[in-house]
């Protein structure tokens, strides 16, 4: 009889794993699976022995699964089709356990890219949240690579490490996570190919994240608001132990597709936060001057936020070239 009240997902395993490929073939007990119904509904599991899964559509006797191939159809208690296959992460992320909100799939495999996180590199994260960019840094560096997660919150560092070795199957042998403040956590040792900084103010940061990059380094910020994203643009300038930031944020729009009937969905993934992108400098190196001249009001009598010494070309100066 199946058990009612099992957790969805039991504690993960706390063995040292390596990052590597994913599960494969037949489903296992303890594999990691994505049911969908008609209407497109997810369910994330973890499959158990003798479990069962209850929806609006019926339940699903998790015996019933363990054996069967990967990408099946399994019919639950109330004769409703159920599309079965391990997750993808961004299937992963998207349901995973949450305190803190996650970064989403658009932007964590673009934070990914412009933090360097490519097989071999060494990135330290600030703010590890519910685990969801963790894991997607995890899998860029792979086992020659490593991540240095650091949290202020214990009880958000507890929920990301759960979910990243939930997804791993264990805890990656290449991957440490801390729970402190990051100005007293991160390394000081010039070596690291690229600093994240997910945090409420992380121009607060720049000095010890420069301190963990090496020369050329990479650093990323993530942050909500337009107010975080102009101050920690202009703190970097002000820092000038950057190169010029650039700043961006990503919209994801799917399409309806059915015949003739072709058209944008009516609902999109919009802003969910800024990405600010640059590069460490070497020692006692100061980027050049910006040959673009602001708007006369940019930093007029209304701005009170930083500003870099002569980011401003006077008026009459000829900086063309």
């Amino acid at each position: 009889m199946a058990r009612r009240g099992r957790r969805a997902h039991p504690e993960p395993p706390t063995d040292a794993v390596e990052v590597g490929s994913r599960p494969q073939g037949v489903l296992r007990e303890g594999d990691l699976v994505q049911m969908t119904d008609p209407r497109l509904n997810k369910y994330t599991i973890t499959l158990q022995a003798g479990a069962s899964t209850h929806t609006h559509r019926g339940h699903i006797e998790h015996d019933t699964l363990i054996g069967l191939p990967d990408g099946n159809v399994v019919m639950s208690s109330r004769e409703v089709p159920f599309l079965v296959l391990r997750p993808m992460l961004d299937d992963y992320v998207l349901g995973m356990p949450r305190e803190a909100a996650v970064v989403y799939p658009k932007d964590a495999v673009r934070i990914a890219g412009l933090a360097g996180a490519q097989a071999g590199a060494r990135i330290i994260e600030a703010g590890a949240g519910s685990g969801s960019l963790s894991c997607y840094l995890l899998s860029g560096v792979g086992t020659s690579g490593a991540l240095m997660s650091i949290e202020r919150r214990s009880d958000f560092a507890e929920v990301a490490a759960q979910n990243v070795r939930r997804w791993f199957g264990g805890f990656p042998t290449n991957w440490t996570i801390t729970t402190g403040d990051f100005n007293d956590e991160a390394p000081a040792d010039h070596s690291w190919d690229g600093v994240v900084l997910d945090m409420l103010a992380p121009w607060e940061c720049l000095e010890a994240a420069h301190l963990s990059l090496r020369p050329g380094g990479a650093l990323v910020g993530y942050v909500a608001t337009a107010t975080q994203l102009s101050t920690l643009v202009e703190s970097l300038r002000v820092h000038d132990k950057w190169i010029e930031p650039r700043a961006e944020e990503l919209m994801l729009r799917t399409w309806h597709l059915d015949g003739l009937s072709v058209r944008p969905d009516h609902k999109m993934n919009g802003h969910t936060g800024f990405l600010v992108a640059t590069r460490a400098l070497s020692a006692g190196i100061s980027a050049p001057r910006r040959a673009r001249r602001p708007a006369p009001t940019a930093y007029g009598a209304d701005y009170d936020g930083p500003r870099a010494e002569g980011s401003v070309p006077p008026a009459d100066s000829d900086i063309s070239g």
